[in-house]
């Protein structure tokens, strides 16, 4: 996996578009960036069509040995389940899956005990979970716990990147106190730092139902296993965030 640093190959993938039956309407970005370390694949969300997704699955299987690709996932997933389903040996490549989305306990934000990315698509979660590539979901129960506060943003100000990130955490503060949820950069943080969360895994199913329920998780014996990160160091996912990964 590569994150920062020189970059050997790079493209940006984009597509709008119904989605087939299977899998509901969505907007796909992805990002890849290949190099001496491997490969990584942040999708942005929704759905890569046609050739977009073809480019994706060559890219993979021309550019990564098996297992050396990570993906970080921070939309939903209908992307990665065309992925799974049209092009299985390109998913087989995949070591590490690593998703925003979910919610074990914390009530949802799309329904009762639904996170917006997974009821957007629930049947593409339940086939990538059902798929055997090793996942990871960074669900609401740690997601909410990483917020900025007001001192923390001025403390970014010092580069010019920092002056970017103060001014989009900026954009999130609420009262003029403390940020929303910081949601995405979870991600990236369990892939560099994974020893600030504890994971634990579970058996889950996907509630596809048309209704407020849509891309709940249920815990079953029977349920597909994925690993979960429930607890995070906040002081520490704040610190490295501020570090800007240096």
């Amino acid at each position: 996996m590569l994150l920062g640093g020189s970059v050997g190959l790079g493209a940006w993938l984009a597509s709008r578009g119904g989605a087939p039956s299977s899998l509901r309407r969505s907007v796909a970005v992805a990002a890849v960036a290949g190099g001496a370390g491997g490969l990584l694949i942040t999708l942005l969300g929704g759905r890569l069509m046609g050739g977009s997704l073809d480019l994706l699955a060559r890219t993979a299987a021309l550019v990564a040995p098996s297992g050396s690709i990570d993906i970080l996932a921070l939309g939903p997933l209908t992307n990665m389940a065309q992925l799974v389903t049209r092009h299985p040996a390109a998913a087989e490549r995949i070591g590490h899956l690593i998703v925003m989305g979910g919610t074990i306990h914390e009530p949802g934000n799309a329904g009762p005990m639904a996170e917006f990315n997974f009821a957007f698509d629930p049947e593409a979660v339940s086939t990538v979970f059902r798929s055997g590539i090793k996942t990871t979901i960074v669900p609401l129960d740690v997601t909410r716990r990483v917020r900025a506060d007001r001192p923390y943003v001025k403390a970014l100000r010092q580069t010019p990147a920092g002056d970017i990130a103060a001014n989009l955490i900026t954009a999130y503060l609420q009262d003029d106190r403390q940020s929303r949820p910081l949601h995405d950069p979870c991600v990236m943080l369990l892939a560099v730092a994974p020893g600030l969360f504890e994971i634990e895994r579970f058996r889950l199913d996907v509630d596809l139902a048309l209704d407020a329920d849509a891309g709940t998780l249920h815990l079953s014996e029977t349920g597909s296993p994925v690993n979960v990160a429930m607890r995070v160091d906040v002081e520490g996912a704040l610190a490295l965030l501020a570090s800007a990964f240096d």
